[in-house]
């Protein structure tokens, strides 16, 4: 909304103006008064004006002078002359110092409206101009944000540019690195406060601390800040060339060169710590020439940071420093391993023992020193019995989890120990849930293929066996699955089908007995007549005659 400010030495007609015209309609949100030159400029020291409207003629500082002077302080301000002079000089004066409007009194009320009107579509014309300038050039740099990133992982994943791309490139993206310069890579990684953000939070964590090192770096370094084609970011820096050539002056330029680059380390650090309350561990490759070496360090740097030791705490491993890698120890993870395996419960249906194994595993690894190759080697181990379990059920585990195994999703997973711990449970459990609604179905299906078999027998011998054999399955098995699911044995479903069919056929039709008895699948009309006593407590001959 639009303030406005009215100058005039004579009161009357300031008040006039802020009561009679219908401000807010037009789009004026507060209208200041201003009774001299010094009292308005006092004004716009302490508020935001958008529209000056001041008479001419004022005792001290005219209307020409205020004009004058808010234009050199204040230019994007439009100013209306109000006056009751009609000569010219004013308006060739008022002209020059560029006021927007100019008005004879009397005024009235609708040339007034008009001219404020006019005032704020200018305003908004050129606040929108301006809008979408900032725009472009957001847009701008969003696209060279994007371009850098890719020419980075071009670099960092082996791509050979020639001499004469490469300095295009950089120009064009306005990377100031200089090729066959010495550089260092320094591969960051997130700790535990980050773990639990969703993909958003957590890119906007990474932008922040890109932004965070830029400013600490560019005292000293050229700095080159992206998201690296694996889970960690990559802050490339250059020495500036007047921090080299002091450096150089110095007795041991490389102890020098690396105790600047330590210090500002360790003020990274502490600044994400203290703005973005959560830790990062980083591994600093040694210098090499940029571009040629980027490749062999950036691979240097990544294998070390899967082989670094799981540590929640910030940390800071330099790769010229040897010894922490000859000190490392490394310890296989036996309760992944130790019988029975994760397969074998999965396979048996054995969920709450599965669930306790992972709980074991990880349990055993937060009481152990471990390595991101740790977690990759549980991420595949679990993975593999999840799969079997899947595939051996006839399903894929893409279908139980669309983002099993999302490639993005697996970056994240492998790198942290507590998604991978959250992962690993949440799978078990879809598997679980999918894969015992699955036996459900199974079974159903199977209770009405007997059905089926039992109520289309056309005379052959029926049986558990025969029936077992049409469905696949071991008699034993399908008599159990038979019983639970439907509360009644199998044999006692077969017989007690046959003897409701005997029961229609004894009513509704004129066979002979030994007919309906061959057609039930019995041979001895004297077993038959047996089976239907004890199931009716009468003969099938005494039931027709009665």
């Amino acid at each position: 909304m639009i303030e406005l400010l009215l100058v005039d030495d004579e009161p009357y007609v300031t008040e006039s103006l802020a009561r009679t015209i219908p401000w807010a309609e037009i789009g004026v949100k507060q209208v200041h008064q201003a009774a001299s030159g010094a009292e308005a400029l006092q004004i716009m020291e302490q508020q935001a004006i958008d529209i000056m409207v001041t008479d001419i003629s004022m005792p001290g500082m005219t209307g020409l002078q205020l004009i004058e002077a808010v234009g050199e302080q204040w230019p994007n301000i439009r100013s209306i002359l109000l006056t009751g002079y009609s000569d010219f000089q004013y308006a060739k004066k008022a002209i020059q110092l560029q006021a927007f409007d100019y008005i004879l009194k009397p005024v009235s009320d609708d040339e007034f409206i008009k001219s404020v009107s006019g005032a704020i579509e200018s305003l908004k014309d050129e606040w929108e101009a301006h809008d979408r300038y900032h725009l472009l050039l957001y847009n701008r740099k969003a696209d060279y944000s994007v371009l850098r990133a890719n020419l980075m992982h071009e670099l960092l994943l082996g791509r050979v540019l020639s001499e004469r791309t490469l300095a295009i490139k950089l120009k064009e993206y306005e990377i100031s690195f200089q090729p066959d310069a010495e550089a260092a890579m320094l591969l960051i990684q997130l700790g535990k406060h980050y773990a639990a953000m969703d993909h958003h939070s957590v890119s906007l964590m990474e932008y922040a601390i890109g932004n965070i090192a830029e400013e600490l770096f560019k005292e000293q370094f050229r700095v080159w800040f992206c998201k690296a084609p694996h889970d960690c970011l990559i802050l490339l820096v250059e020495l500036k060339p007047e921090v080299q050539q002091e450096l150089e002056q110095m007795a041991n330029y490389e102890a020098a060169r690396q105790q600047v680059l330590k210090a500002v380390i360790v003020n990274f650090q502490i600044s994400v710590s203290n703005y973005l309350k959560g830790e990062i561990s980083l591994i600093v490759t040694e210098w090499f020439t940029f571009p040629e070496g980027m490749t062999a360090a950036y691979r240097s740097g990544l294998s070390s940071m899967y082989l670094a030791a799981h540590d929640e705490s910030s940390s800071v491993l330099f790769l010229d420093d040897r010894q922490h890698q000859e000190t490392m120890s490394i310890k296989s993870l036996e309760c992944l391993y130790r019988p029975p395996t994760l397969i074998h419960l999965l396979e048996s249906k054995q969920w709450d023992t599965a669930r306790q194994k992972i709980a074991d595993v990880f349990r055993d690894m937060e009481n152990a020193r471990f390595s991101s190759e740790h977690l990759y080697e549980v991420f595949l181990s679990i993975t593999n019995a999840f799969m079997y379990i899947a595939h051996k059920s006839g399903q894929f585990i893409s279908k139980i989890d669309q983002y099993a195994l999302d490639p993005l999703l697996t970056q994240s997973i492998i790198v942290s120990f507590d998604k991978l711990k959250e992962w690993a449970f949440d799978m078990l459990d879809k598997l679980q849930k999918e894969l015992s609604e699955s036996d459900q179905n199974t079974k159903s299906y199977i209770i009405k293929q007997v059905h089926e078999l039992v109520g289309n027998h056309s005379g052959h011998e029926l049986s558990v066996k025969t029936i077992a054999d049409h469905v696949y399955l071991h008699p034993v098995y399908l008599s159990k699955i038979y019983k639970a699911e439907t509360g009644e044995g199998l044999g006692d479903y077969i017989i007690r089908m046959r003897m409701e069919r005997a029961l229609y056929l004894l009513k509704n039709t004129n066979k002979k007995i030994y007919e309906i008895t061959s057609e039930l699948g019995y041979q001895n009309p004297q077993y038959f007549s047996k089976m239907f006593k004890k199931h009716y407590h009468m003969t099938p001959n005494e039931f027709r005659d009665g």
